[in-house]
């Protein structure tokens, strides 16, 4: 068994034939990630053909998402292209791919104006981190002149003013190219909705790109865009990165947007398809050095390998093919001189901290809606429990906060680092959850997504690195205690220097 107490693990230890018995797994549906739009964009029908796997979109050049995000500020400082360039080349892109992959909410036209004006700023000699560099941030945020929907249906009003986060994106030079599709206020670890229809993943059109952050993830690992915006909830950022081939950076609590989002579980967080890329991003949203920290040594680490999902009232086992995947990356770490234990958190009864965070949260946005009785009768049926979990169980979640803090902390007196599975399963079919009610559609997902969450309760970091293609992508966590996303961003930097997971494309 891995599992039990810490020990060394080497040879026969780290064989992915060990199985943990399946765990039971108090999580709801409502896993929300941020703030949100109005559909300007076409979409398929909700029950498309599945199972396609080709993508006759993707441009054969793929010039912006190859040479990445900070090689295209590189070359628009260069001078060896432009921002005008580079954006119409995205919009087209996004034009093509829309009516097959889904990715976007609403593209901005204007992004060709704000091209133009930093082509203009390069010309004169200007220099900012993303300076004419395209990226696309999550519809759950607001940008001045867009809608801001969320992932709900209904005419929604534009927003008159950019939120910090777009702020500094601008701030840094960025060209917002769009909004990327999200399900109903981020609840659910699929991106499909009555809203917009259905985004699909690069990999495999008949597979979900995950959420809540899809829309972003499958961006960027179709080629459309070097980088995206995400949020995470309860993993919105980690389970498309995971489910895409991505790396996905959830970094600490309060460090990029507002600490109390959906009652403090939710934090912004970046999709890219490098470690250098996302701590980039990363940098320029919370105003810290992280890019450095992608050139760094990490130094020897004591990394704890846990399997094991934290208690969430719902029978849970890990895909073999999950694991033997987790357990090569175990491997692939020992290879690289860290030494692996086996270390698992005691999480207690957390879930009960999250429930009355994540549904109250689901409650607060009803009222941000035009017409509430066209959301999901699932979104409904939360916002009414997360109306009653929202005095005294919020209360409760906030007294109890530093005690789970201090008992899953507790494993970072004996390990520097934990590597867990992102998610239990591959990702999931187009249409899983259509049909099912409210509580089948909660043990769907926490089936598939039971490793995420607790981090979110916690506030503390977490990157997902690509853990290989078992054919589909499937993804490994690097959890840190607080304040831990420097070590974290120099362990998944060591880690890509070997895997070259950036070299693997769709077909």
């Amino acid at each position: 068994m891995l599992d039990g107490d810490p020990r060394h693990v080497r040879g026969d230890a780290l064989d992915p034939g060990d199985r943990d018995a399946p765990q039971p797994g108090l999580l709801p549906a409502g896993a929300p990630a941020g703030l949100g739009l109005r559909a300007h964009l076409p979409h398929p029908r909700a029950r498309g053909p599945g199972g396609v796997n080709r993508l006759p979109f993707v441009r054969t050049n793929r010039e912006v998402a190859v040479l990445g995000l900070e090689a295209n500020a590189r070359a628009l400082a260069a001078g060896s292209t432009t921002s005008i360039a580079l954006t119409t080349e995205v919009l087209d892109s996004i034009r093509q791919s829309q009516p097959t992959l889904n990715a976007f909410r609403s593209v901005r036209e204007v992004a060709l104006t704000d091209a133009a004006a930093a082509d203009r700023a390069l010309g004169a000699g200007k220099r900012l981190p993303l300076l004419g560099v395209p990226v696309a941030i999550k519809d759950d945020v607001d940008i001045a002149g867009e809608p801001t929907a969320f992932g709900c249906p209904g005419d929604f009003p534009a927003a008159t003013a950019d939120c910090a986060l777009v702020g500094r994106l601008k701030a840094a030079g960025a060209v917002i190219v769009g909004k990327t599709n999200t399900p109903e206020f981020g609840q659910w670890p699929v991106t499909e909705g009555s809203a917009f229809g259905v985004t699909r993943n690069p990999w495999d059109l008949g597979r979900t790109p995950g959420g809540s952050s899809g829309g972003s993830a499958a961006a960027v690992a179709a080629g459309l865009v070097p980088a995206a915006v995400g949020s995470d909830g309860a993993g919105s950022v980690r389970i498309p990165a995971a489910w895409t081939h991505l790396v996905g950076v959830k970094p600490q609590r309060g460090r990029v947007s507002n600490p109390d989002l959906f009652h403090g579980i939710t934090t912004d967080g970046v999709l890219a398809r490098t470690v250098g890329d996302a701590a980039l991003l990363l940098e320029v949203l919370a105003g810290a050095p992280f890019r450095d920290a992608a050139d760094a040594d990490p130094g020897r680490l004591r990394i704890g390998l846990s399997l094991r999902p934290a208690f969430t009232g719902v029978r849970v086992a890990l895909d073999p093919l999950v694991r033997t995947a987790v357990v090569r990356l175990a491997r692939v770490l020992r290879s690289l001189g860290h030494e692996i234990v086996v270390a698992n958190p005691d999480y207690g009864l957390i879930g009960l901290n999250f429930l009355p965070r994540s549904l109250g949260g689901v409650h607060d946005w009803h009222g941000r809606v035009p017409d509430p009785l066209l959301l999901d009768t699932r979104t409904l049926s939360n916002g009414r429990l997360g109306a009653l979990l929202r005095g005294r169980g919020l209360r409760t979640a906030n007294a109890t906060l530093r005690l789970f803090q201090r008992r899953v902390g507790r494993v970072f007196d004996r390990v520097d680092v934990l590597l867990t599975p992102t998610t239990a399963s591959l990702p999931l079919p187009v249409g899983a959850i259509d049909g099912l009610r409210g509580w089948q559609t909660d043990q769907a997902i926490i089936r598939a997504c039971p490793y995420a969450w607790p981090w979110n309760v916690l506030g503390w970091p977490a990157v997902n690195v690509p853990a290989g293609l078992v054919p589909l992508p499937v993804g490994a966590q690097l959890l840190g205690r607080a304040d831990s996303e420097r070590q974290l961003i120099s362990l998944a930097a060591q880690l890509e220097s070997v895997e070259r997971w950036d070299q693997r494309w769709p077909s």
